[in-house]
């Protein structure tokens, strides 16, 4: 299923793609942008949606002329069907510059030559048609070369991982009307992948600088409307760093257990054998 998740008279729209995962993948949005008769794809996925996506996209424009086949990280799931792009169509591909020397790996050598773009990490804007694109760094969310993009026309954030939420494929055409509705498929895939509170801040204090009626993560379903976007930045977050706090406390207590464990065993050995500390470590005592 796709939906046009904005369109205007001028020529501007903006498509998403929820439904081409087939099987065991974990589900995944791809996303059309067309201004003035140019066209970008944002994370197309791998060989799971090639096929469907590029038939799917036929309907809105001819593929093979895509300005720009974006990619927000190096993750399979993001732009493993590299490959296929670079043949099917005249795209250049962006993506983060740390993974410049990375994706090449998905296709054959030489292919990429010429046909790269990369986001330096202070991030960029890409020209399509009348739209300025704005590749917002968001390193470490998850990825360590990361990027959101930011449609100001539309007033669109797409926000890759953040936002991300495994909720049931029934529910995906639903907009988030709250928070808390969407925690539970959320709250456990934040917990895992974006492991840094200050890092979280960053990036709030970022996105509340702009005007946005709709995030859209690459997983799940969208927040619509200035007060969900907020509600899920900032109550997302305070729930998000609590758990990561406590998480964080549970380990370094654990690490510290473990440590007067082995200092207990070295020592018992120390006094049974009379030997140093460092050869008792050497031994693995």
């Amino acid at each position: 299923m796709s939906e046009e998740l904005y369109s205007d008279r001028s020529g501007h729209s903006c498509v998403v793609f929820r439904d081409l995962v087939q099987g065991e993948g974990v589900q995944s949005n791809q996303f059309l942008l067309f201004d003035s008769e140019h066209a970008a794809v944002i994370d197309p996925g791998g060989e799971l949606t090639y096929n469907r996506l590029f038939m799917a996209l036929s309907n809105y424009t001819k593929v093979r002329n895509l300005d720009y086949v974006i990619a927000s990280h190096q993750d399979p799931d993001i732009v493993a069907s590299l490959n296929k792009w670079l043949v099917g169509t005249d795209a250049k591909i962006v993506v983060p510059a740390l993974w410049e020397r990375f994706i090449p790996h998905y296709t054959r050598p030489g292919k990429t030559e010429g046909r790269v773009i990369a986001i330096p990490d202070q991030g960029a804007i890409l020209n399509l048609g009348k739209l300025q694109l704005k590749a917002l760094p968001a390193h470490f969310l998850h990825a360590e070369g990361n990027f959101q993009f930011y449609d100001p026309i539309s007033k669109i954030l797409f926000s890759g991982d953040m936002g991300a939420n495994l909720c049931p494929r029934t529910d995906l055409d639903e907009p988030i009307k709250s928070i808390s509705e969407i925690m539970p498929y959320m709250e456990g895939f934040h917990q895992r992948y974006m492991n840094s509170n200050k890092i979280c801040r960053y990036w709030v204090n970022m996105v509340r600088t702009l005007d946005i009626e709709m995030m859209v993560p690459q997983h799940g379903r969208a927040f619509v409307g200035k007060k969900v976007v907020a509600e899920s930045s900032w109550t997302g977050l305070r729930t998000f760093s609590v758990a990561l706090i406590c998480s964080h406390r549970r380990t370094t207590k654990h690490l510290k257990r473990t440590k007067k464990t082995v200092e207990s065993r070295i020592s018992r050995r120390q006094r049974k054998y009379g030997i140093s500390t460092v050869i008792a470590r050497e031994r693995g005592y």
